[in-house]
């Protein structure tokens, strides 16, 4: 990795697009801190206490959430906004052909940032009502409250743009490392709580021993995981192009265990994070029930949420793996699976495999999730969720596909080279 960076740095392009990245995350760490207007930091720490159903939440935006600032909704609105146009998009056949075509996407993701935009409106209003209503703001003036919610959607379409301008202009997928940058942001502090607690007494070694040994556990366990794949041998057969013979070799189809990388965790806490949000400030006795649900240190939540990530994970790799694209360009250049007929008797071994790898991927994003509940249970350690599976998970694979993203452009930049 480190040597893949360093040639990465020797390309001025690289460089620029590394720089650019960096830089626009630094703009993200500084919205953190630039609070919504009108509110009241201490009555804000209290509603936002570590434990609670925002700690979660406050994770993946970085601290945003417990700061109250422009950016407290993080990118959780365009993550369900793009959860709701794919879905759309497999049951709306004009939208299924749209996706085909380039202008056809081009089209779909201005659906989509409409769409962020009227559920960043709709969170925000439950927001700034619910804190009004436990008197964190300083005026109840309707004026007051209009500015907290324009400013919190303005946050969030911010962070969309600087997202997009990352994954158009710089390295990796930018709303993915958005959270990345939140999770690590979060690790230096959870370490000092830790040694602090240990320090006063609150803990005893062995358990901080225990969750760290856990959390290596973890770190590798994702690694081979993530990085695991199965072979599938493929025989291309010698064929005439012109006066040349051509093929006659054979190779290999790579289909990882994980397809779906961190998307269906991404996805799945997103997506349990909202509602819970909104019923959090309002004061009605059903959305205290709401948010009792929502609590991610409920037995309960911890079942929604495997469940949630196990069919997220199929649902992504659907999406991601087409069998029959791969079986039909397999037989155009005359490649074939040893012992299976080309064309459809391909595409559903291939279907097969996927589907069992799959299943495995998917017992394991599902087992990471409540890998933080149970550390809990084993060390009596709670709140330290930067440290947990799932934030390495999504530490793990966001890194993993960023340097997989540079070694990409590393080989590009070779190859044209070579032919020029």
């Amino acid at each position: 990795m480190i040597s893949t960076f360093r040639n990465a740095w020797r390309v001025p392009d690289l460089r620029s697009r590394i720089l650019y990245t960096v830089g626009l995350l630094i703009v993200f760490r500084a919205g953190v801190a630039v609070p919504v207007p009108g509110i009241i930091p201490e009555v804000i720490a209290g509603l936002f206490k570590e434990g609670s159903l925002f700690a979660f939440m406050d994770l993946f935006s970085g601290g945003a959430l417990r700061n109250y600032s422009v950016f407290a909704m993080g990118i959780y609105p365009y993550i369900n906004s793009s959860i709701i146009m794919q879905l759309l998009t497999m049951v709306i056949p004009s939208w299924e052909e749209m996706s085909k075509d380039e202008a056809g996407r081009e089209k779909l993701q201005s659906y989509t940032r409409y769409g962020t935009i009227i559920i960043a409106a709709i969170q925000a209003t439950g927001m700034t009502l619910g804190i009004r209503s436990q008197g964190a703001l300083v005026s109840t003036s309707p004026w007051v409250v209009i500015e907290a919610i324009l400013s919190l959607v303005a946050g969030t379409a911010f962070l969309m743009w600087l997202g997009e301008l990352i994954t158009e202009k710089g390295i990796g997928n930018g709303i993915s490392l958005f959270i990345f940058a939140g999770i690590v942001s979060e690790m230096p502090r959870e370490m000092a709580s830790l040694y602090l607690m240990l320090k006063v007494g609150l803990t005893k070694w062995y358990n901080v021993l225990a969750m760290l040994v856990i959390t290596v556990i973890t770190l590798v366990l994702v690694i081979w995981i993530t990085e695991g794949e199965r072979r599938v041998p493929v025989q291309y057969s010698k064929r005439v192009v012109g006066r040349r013979m051509m093929g006659g070799y054979s190779t290999h189809i790579p289909l990882r265990i994980n397809q779906a990388g961190v998307i269906p965790v991404i996805f799945a806490s997103s997506l349990l994070a909202f509602p819970g949000t909104i019923a959090s400030f309002i004061q009605a006795p059903w959305a205290r029930g709401v948010e009792s649900f929502f609590d991610y240190t409920k037995p309960w939540y911890t079942i929604v949420f495997a469940l949630l990530i196990f069919g997220f994970t199929y649902f992504y790799t659907s999406m991601v793996f087409n069998p029959y694209d791969i079986a039909d360009n397999m037989r155009k250049f005359g490649g074939f699976i040893p012992g299976i007929r080309p064309g459809k008797p391909t595409a559903d071994a291939l279907s097969r495999i996927v589907n069992k790898i799959t299943f495995v991927g998917a017992l394991f994003l599902a087992a990471i999730a409540i890998l933080p509940n149970l550390i809990v249970r084993i060390t009596g350690l709670s709140g330290f969720r930067a440290l947990g599976g799932t934030s390495m998970l999504i530490v793990v694979g966001v890194a993993l596909e960023t340097m997989k993203q540079i070694e990409a452009q590393l080989v590009m930049r070779n190859y044209e080279g070579f032919l020029k």
